[in-house]
């Protein structure tokens, strides 16, 4: 009942009451169909098959079912191919780094950081030189 060239009527589905050619029988509930529906595997329970059987290769091209269905003045819509645009990509917010915090230096570090400074120091230490205001207030003093 279901074979290659077998019109049908397209009953269940986006494309009901459009007509459609077997192509292809996939197994015993499936069959690929194209013609005013799009071309794709089908159930059979939703196809009714019409009386005509009607010469086709098996796995026709789309154009040799255009010339068939022209042939029984059956209208096919014809639609272009959309064309694949580049999918916008998400672009994620950054959010603001925290600046840091200059943290205290551990203990260890620290008594590290003392013994080498104590290490660098000389054992003597230097006399500083009395200030020049100092001895100014001096004289200052010894002149009055």
């Amino acid at each position: 009942m279901y074979e290659i060239g077998r019109l049908c009527v397209k009953i269940a589905g986006r494309d009901a009451g459009m007509k459609c050619l077997i192509i292809d029988v996939i197994d015993k509930n499936h069959v690929m169909i194209d013609g005013q529906t799009r071309r794709r595997k089908c159930n059979v329970r939703h196809l009714e098959p019409l009386g005509e059987v009607l010469k086709v290769t098996p796995n026709a091209p789309k154009t040799e079912i255009v010339r068939i269905f022209k042939t029984l003045s059956i209208d096919i819509k014809e639609t272009k191919p959309k064309k694949v645009q580049a999918r916008p990509k998400k672009v994620r917010k950054k959010k603001p780094k925290p600046v840091k915090k200059e943290s205290k230096p551990a203990k260890k570090a620290v008594k590290e950081a003392k013994n080498a400074e104590a290490k660098e120091k000389p054992a003597v230490k230097p006399i500083k030189p009395k200030t020049e205001s100092k001895t100014k207030a001096k004289e200052i003093k010894t002149k009055a």
